[in-house]
């Protein structure tokens, strides 16, 4: 498995397995999170509203049972989405670790994410939660998630820590973090900017993107790789990119989500060993820059 530096400084996996469906997975926790590891994924992506904490517990059983292998990986979670609204309280997001905590069986997350947005956070009780959660050994590192710019500037008003990532959706067909910047100046739908040139402002502080939702089209529309009815000149394009590198169609998605310069890292949300395996093979893969826009293209895109 081929990795990257985290922000520049934490050498992590490509690939990233997401653990949001690890509660209702058909096969044993020790089947599919080995899957992951023989793979060579070292990342695992959770939040505490995954499962409604199961998620969390389930690969914390898994750790009790191998604790040797807790210095080798790196876990990831997310805090701040409560029933019916966001919360980045102080005291919500030091509950909210807490929790994680005792649930994932750890003393400590490598990296904790503020999850979506909320409008009414004071930079200030984050940077004091922060400063406890670090001072205290619970968090090393801290990112958010669907977070644009201005709102990643506002935060760093008052938090002093670097911010490490941040999880955009990401995806062929919902590859707006691309399609704005490609049509600069235009006045087509696709010049529309929605994120605030995430894009460029994450690569120019050295803050990772983490795609989420990297095989589907949507708001959780479901795959699109397969898709032929609503998707085919992609998937016709996919399986023709297939052919040509070796490898199933939905290693060919993640290729193409790996190949930008960004450097990329696609949080996968399989818990299918099978799938898995078929999606790790796409990191393999070093897709030339005609074979990049081809596809872009092919998913209904077009170049000014």
């Amino acid at each position: 498995m081929k990795q990257i530096m985290l922000a520049g400084r934490l050498p992590v996996s490509s690939i990233a397995m997401g653990c949001m469906r690890l509660d209702g997975a058909k096969e044993t926790p020790d089947r599919v999170i080995g899957t992951a590891l023989d793979l060579g994924i070292n990342f695992f992506d959770h939040a505490d509203i995954y499962g409604g904490g199961r998620c969390e517990e389930i690969f914390g059983d898994y750790l009790r049972q191998n604790p040797l292998l807790r210095e080798k990986i790196i876990i990831q979670t997310k805090c701040g989405i409560r029933r019916g609204f966001f919360d980045f309280s102080k005291e919500h997001i030091l509950r909210s670790v807490d929790a994680s905590l005792r649930r994932l069986g750890t003393e400590y997350i490598d990296i904790l994410l503020l999850h979506r947005p909320d409008t009414l956070m004071e930079p200030e009780e984050v940077a004091e939660a922060f400063d406890e959660l670090e001072r205290t050994g619970k968090v090393r590192l801290f990112g958010v998630s669907n977070h644009n710019p201005m709102q990643i500037e506002l935060l760093k008003t008052a938090v002093r820590q670097p911010i490490v990532a941040d999880q955009l959706q990401f995806s062929i067909p919902e590859s707006g973090l691309v399609t704005s910047g490609l049509n600069v100046n235009m006045k087509n739908s696709e010049s529309v900017m929605h994120d605030g040139s995430a894009l460029e402002y994450m690569r120019i502080k050295g803050i990772t993107i983490q795609a989420w939702s990297p095989f589907q089209g949507g708001f959780f529309e479901g795959p699109f790789v397969g898709d032929k009815e609503k998707y085919p000149a992609l998937n016709e394009k996919l399986d023709e990119m297939s052919s040509k590198y070796g490898i199933p169609p939905v290693a060919v998605a993640a290729a193409w989500i790996l190949r930008h310069p960004a450097k990329i890292q696609l949080i996968s949300g399989s818990v299918s060993p099978g799938r898995m395996r078929d999606i790790a093979k796409g990191a393999d893969i070093e897709m030339s820059r005609e074979d990049w826009y081809e596809i872009y293209r092919s998913a209904g895109f077009r170049l000014p």
